[in-house]
């Protein structure tokens, strides 16, 4: 087990967001806002699904780290703390996943 935590990339993107931009990747995502950087994301999120419906486990295990790095950049670029979305998935844990989907507004 790995001692390696969602706030220890978090903190990792948010040092190398200021670099230079031609030494990382980070800080090019980062520069080039947030169009890129979502685009990035959601690319990321169809390679899982595919990893995760048609490939093996090492495919899925990589797929899944890089759509959670890239959803920390996003995360960053939009100031959004990691910290608030754990609120969030905290609060939800109060009730069922059916119950919340049940009580929100539809649209």
């Amino acid at each position: 087990m790995t001692s390696f935590t969602l706030a220890d990339l978090e903190r990792i993107v948010a040092e190398r967001a200021s670099a230079d931009p031609a030494s990382s990747w980070t800080a090019k995502l980062v520069a080039a806002g947030m169009p890129k950087a979502a685009k990035k994301l959601g690319e990321e999120a169809v390679e899982t699904v595919i990893a995760a419906t048609s490939q093996g486990r090492s495919e899925l295990v990589g797929e899944t780290a890089d759509l959670l790095y890239h959803l920390m950049v996003v995360l960053k670029i939009a100031d959004v703390p990691l910290g608030e979305v754990m609120q969030e998935l905290e609060g939800r844990t109060a009730q069922s996943g059916l119950a919340e989907k049940a009580g929100r507004k539809s649209e």
